[in-house]
């Protein structure tokens, strides 16, 4: 099973994981979340990003997914990239976790594929 790391702004990666106990019932036990706030050290979360790998490979990767593109989240998540056995997503969503989570037995091109895949095909125009 492929590991999942929200590496998000404050408490967007935890109000997303909640999202996803809702729907499953619990937390799913390969995701974890690396909040980033304004105050926090980014080599620091750095480590503790590198540390969240190595409890959430169990042999078959991790894929991370952070919120914005370009912001310090993202940074933290490009440099965790770099680590084998590991691909990132930015622009993360609720769509997008929720696909991820019920399909982490896939590969993980092909999880990182469905994490766009449902990122963008969640995104309608709702008219009245």
């Amino acid at each position: 099973m492929i590991g999942i790391l929200l590496v998000t702004h404050n408490g967007l990666g935890n109000a997303l994981a909640d999202c996803a106990k809702h729907v499953f019932g619990e937390i799913p036990k390969n995701l974890r979340v690396l909040s980033v706030w304004a105050t926090d050290d980014p080599q620091q979360k750095l480590t503790e990003g590198e540390e969240l790998l190595k409890e959430l490979d169990s042999g078959s990767g991790v894929l991370i997914l952070v919120d914005v593109f370009g912001a310090t989240p993202s940074n933290i998540g490009r440099q965790l990239c770099h680590a084998e056995r590991v691909e990132g997503v930015a622009g993360v969503n609720l769509p997008m976790l929720l696909r991820v989570v019920g399909s982490s037995n896939k590969s993980l091109p092909e999880l990182a594929g469905i994490a766009i895949d449902g990122g963008r095909e969640c995104i309608v125009h709702m008219e009245h």
